[in-house]
């Protein structure tokens, strides 16, 4: 047995050390593309539609063919910014109020447009009606773009752009989930306050929080505050009634968050509500609310029943985090023509 093991931890490293795998060469593009469509068009539902590329110049229906060049800066420096509109029976929702944070984030990041903001809005409706997809993401990006393998983005000729189209299947969340505070340190406020491309820290909190059972992490700031979740603003409702959601100064300034403020007088106006506020929450404080949510795009209100292994409130899904939700999920789909716009499907 000793001499069957020796003899395949051999074989082993003599394949890792190269001797026995052989790389494939492509001696030609159409085989190569012939391979990408192996891989890509097996019979799998095309999740990706569609996709624009300011480096193709163009809208590209083939998924295999839905690449970003390896030496964009992007990709090899993590220089660029992105954002994400929802696509709801065939409208884009809050479309402009993301487009115009994708902006401020890029002028941050110091990367130049390689349009002008008319003919991004363009785009992205465009490639939107050219996907046919009706329910989903528009997610889109501006890289410092492609050139070199430099730190600097001196030697890029231009930016770039990108953009896709993801069939999604959202519904309103009415299950309560668990969260745990995340021990990876947050962003520093001058890299949170931006949508940018760096979401190494996001991903492990979330991964931690997986590895511990919980859905997702809270971000807790070295002054004890609440900030934010690995990709979610977060909210809270006291046992007075008053909604409050943590400042935006050290984290991102979630478009969902935001509509969730403006929308909330009209439970005040129904007397459900007391009041609703942005302020600074401690930990401590947020662990003894009512009531718990996340907010995002998708959501857009994800209800939080427990936080480290303690319930919050009763520990169940609380009324006016419902009636939150319902506010919301009403805006996405029959809001305002300001907050909704309808996609020309050819």
């Amino acid at each position: 047995m000793e001499t069957s093991n020796s003899s395949s931890l051999q074989k082993s490293a003599e394949v890792e050390n190269g001797e026995e795998f052989k790389v494939h060469v492509f001696s030609s593009s159409s085989q190569l593309l012939e391979k990408l469509h192996e891989k890509w068009n097996s019979g799998a539902e095309q999740t990706y539609p569609a996709m624009y590329s300011s480096t193709f110049g163009g809208i590209v229906l083939d998924r295999a063919m839905m690449v970003i060049p390896i030496d964009d800066h992007m990709v090899h420096r993590g220089h660029g910014v992105f954002d994400t509109a929802i696509i709801l029976d065939g409208y884009l929702y809050e479309l402009d109020v993301h487009l115009d944070r994708f902006l401020r984030s890029a002028s941050k990041a110091k990367i130049s447009s390689p349009f002008p903001r008319s003919t991004l809005r363009s785009i992205l409706i465009q490639l939107t009606a050219a996907s046919q997809c009706k329910k989903g993401t528009l997610r889109y990006w501006l890289s410092s773009g492609p050139g070199d393998f430099l730190l600097s983005p001196a030697g890029c000729p231009t930016s770039a752009f990108y953009a896709v189209v993801i069939k999604e299947d959202f519904s309103q969340c009415k299950e309560g989930v668990k969260v745990i505070t995340s021990t990876i340190p947050m962003k520093s406020p001058q890299f949170a306050t931006m949508k940018n491309v760096n979401y190494l820290p996001n991903v492990l909190s979330k991964m931690e929080a997986e590895e511990k059972g919980a859905f997702a992490s809270i971000w807790v700031d070295d002054e004890g505050y609440v900030a934010e979740g690995p990709n979610v603003n977060v909210a809270f409702i006291t046992h007075d009634k008053e909604l409050i959601l943590p400042v935006f100064d050290k984290i991102l300034s979630g478009c969902t968050a935001r509509r969730l403020f403006e929308l909330a007088p009209r439970l005040v106006e129904q007397g459900r509500l007391k009041s609703a506020r942005i302020a600074n929450i401690t930990a401590d404080e947020a662990k003894s609310a009512a009531e718990m949510m996340y907010v995002g795009s998708t959501l857009p209100l994800l209800p939080i029943i427990e936080w480290d292994e303690k319930p919050i409130g009763e520990g169940t899904v609380g009324a006016l985090t419902m009636a939150l939700s319902d506010l919301l999920w009403d805006d996405m789909v029959a809001g305002p023509e300001t907050q909704r716009f309808l996609v020309p499907y050819a």
